[in-house]
C-alpha cells in the first residue's frame, strides 16, 4: 500500500507541476499577443477601399445567371456544344 500511495503522490506532483507550467506559458503568450495587438492598434490603419467590391459581386451574380440560362438552352437542344462554349467564353471575357 505505501508503494501505491507513493506512486499516486508522485503522479499528483507531476500533474500539478505540468499544470502550473502550462498556465504560466499560456499567460506569457497572452501577454505577448496583447502587446502585439496594442502595437498594431497604434499603427495607422490603411483606409478601406471605396465601394469597389459591390459592383464585381453584382456583376458576377449576373454572369452566373446568364451561364445558367446558357446551360438550360444547351440542355434543351437550342444551343450546340460549340455555340454554348463560344457564348460562355464571350460572357466570361466581358
Amino acid at each position: 500500500m505505501p508503494g501505491l500511495l507513493r506512486g499516486v503522490a508522485r503522479t499528483a506532483v507531476v500533474a500539478g507541476t505540468a499544470t502550473a507550467v502550462s498556465n504560466r506559458v499560456s499567460r506569457r503568450q497572452q501577454g505577448r499577443w496583447a502587446d502585439q495587438q496594442g502595437h498594431q492598434a497604434a499603427a495607422p490603419q490603411p483606409a478601406p477601399p471605396a465601394e469597389q467590391s459591390a459592383p464585381p459581386a453584382a456583376d458576377m451574380t449576373r454572369k452566373i445567371e446568364q451561364l445558367k440560362q446558357l446551360g438550360d438552352l444547351k440542355a434543351q437542344g437550342v444551343l450546340t456544344e460549340t455555340e454554348f462554349e463560344d457564348e460562355k467564353r464571350k460572357l466570361l471575357a466581358s
